[in-house]
């Protein structure tokens, strides 16, 4: 397993092992194993099935600017069309036309040069259907707000001169419906809870290539047992300091298959089922988003069988459980240009709010330098069809479980910290029916981040 003789001294030498550091959810007497058989019977299929999910490599580097521009129109019409019905507004007005009175009007947030949005840099750039024009908005008569770059927003305001708008409302959209269940609730409430781990890499310390970290989270599925592992990149990471400096003896793939077949290996005894997520730090994989999943042509058939690969961002149907994932950091990502002003909740909650009512797993434009987006695909793989029960964003930024609307969402943090060791995160998770009152239950128990 190991790939160079240097095994780093910070990473052993870490304390506060297997530290719990969030919990989020309390169940009496949690359990944090898994079923007595575990991984058997446990369904784990992609919201939209094999034929409409991304199942394989496709050409890209090949984009014309009249296409970019299309989806992203579509996508201000279609968010625009759901916040028009939500407030019941009779139809948006021209952003550049000159009025006298107050106008309602749909665009896309954009920043008027190059540099970090502000408060002083905001556009508003409209959907052909309403010219398609850019006008500077003035946000001094707006109380709170939250934005960033590419969100389609709705506003309320005065453009006397048709050269800038006074913005004096901000619509906020809503997110999807959840994903309905038709369950017994006899049996449900009888049911075991699933014991779902996730993890995210870098798998190495910073300074060697000895993969202990994932050797040490092996041992830990071979003691809790859980029924499902969601494993996240990079298995092999292009930040590496080995691998930018070139020190490697071996290919990127043999690296990786040997990687992969440790963690099926390691975890025969279990018989959990496996979950792969490649991410854009792969260095041996195709670096675009949405990105297609792994190929691992060495598994046998025993060994298929535990074993899904999915794309990323992906939406994951485990036991009647919605799991949306992406291992691209889009918390990193958006918190470099979201811009706020008035608002009380918390930077990561303003966020995974704006992904949920975006509607979308990246929904930053122009993306960040490092994501390389072909917009066709996104549109027809990177959109939420739902709204998740749980949503996974792994991050640079620190470890969190948290509730918002009514969705869990989960920063596990990376297995490891340059040379120290990291977190990774566990759940327990039962599909639940709506109550009698309407209300709907989450179907994530508890929750928690753990050191490794």
């Amino acid at each position: 397993m190991s790939l160079s003789r240097k095994v780093s001294q910070k990473y052993s030498q870490r304390g506060s092992k297997g530290e719990v550091v969030v919990t989020f959810g309390a169940v009496q007497g949690a359990r944090w194993t898994g079923r007595k058989d575990p991984g058997a019977g446990v369904q784990v299929n992609l919201l939209e099935g094999p034929e409409d999910s991304l199942r394989s490599s496709y050409k890209y580097m090949f984009q014309r600017l009249r296409d970019v521009r299309n989806v992203l129109t579509e996508k201000i019409e279609e968010l625009g069309e759901s916040l028009r019905s939500q407030f019941n507004i009779e139809e948006f007005s021209v952003v550049s036309l000159p009025a006298q009175d107050s106008v309602t009007v749909l665009g896309q947030v954009c920043c008027d040069s190059n540099g970090k949005l502000n408060a002083r840099s905001v556009l508003l750039e409209a959907g052909q259907e309403q010219g398609g024009q850019q006008v500077p908005v003035d946000l001094s008569e707006l109380k709170e707000y939250s934005l960033f770059p590419g969100q389609v927003v709705v506003m309320d305001g005065m453009n006397t001169t048709g050269k800038k708008l006074v913005a004096s409302k901000l619509y906020e959209g809503c997110p999807l419906p959840f994903y309905n269940t038709t369950v017994n609730m006899e049996t449900d409430e009888a049911a075991e809870p699933l014991n779902v781990l996730v993890a995210c890499g870098p798998y190495t310390p910073s300074d060697s290539l000895t993969f202990d970290p994932l050797i040490d989270l092996i041992s830990v599925i071979v003691r809790d047992r859980p029924d499902v592992c969601l494993l996240l990149g990079p298995f092999v990471d292009s930040k590496h300091q080995q691998i930018e400096k070139a020190q490697v003896t071996e290919t990127f793939e043999t690296i990786f298959s040997r990687c992969i077949e440790s963690i099926v290996d390691g975890t025969r005894s279990v018989g959990c089922h496996l979950v792969f997520v490649p991410s854009q730090r792969d260095i041996h994989h195709d670096f675009i988003y949405p990105q297609p999943p792994f190929i691992l042509p060495k598994l046998s058939k025993d060994q298929a069988q535990r074993v899904t690969l999915v794309p990323d961002p992906c939406t994951l149907l485990i036991d009647g459980v919605t799991f949306g994932m992406t291992s691209t950091d889009i918390l990193f990502h958006m918190g470099a240009e979201e811009i706020s002003c008035g608002t009380s909740s918390d930077r990561f909650s303003r966020i995974l709010n704006h992904m949920l009512t975006q509607r979308s797993y990246y929904p930053l434009y122009p993306p960040t330098e490092e994501v390389n987006m072909d917009y066709e695909k996104f549109q027809i793989f990177g959109q939420m069809l739902l709204t998740p029960d749980v949503l996974v964003v792994p991050s640079e930024l620190r470890y969190f479980v948290k509730d918002v609307v009514g969705c869990v969402c989960v920063n596990p943090g990376r297995l490891t910290k340059g040379q120290v060791g990291g977190t990774y995160s566990r759940l327990l998770v039962r599909r639940s029916a709506t109550s009698e009152d309407g209300k709907r239950a989450s179907p994530c128990l508890t929750a928690q981040v753990v050191k490794i």
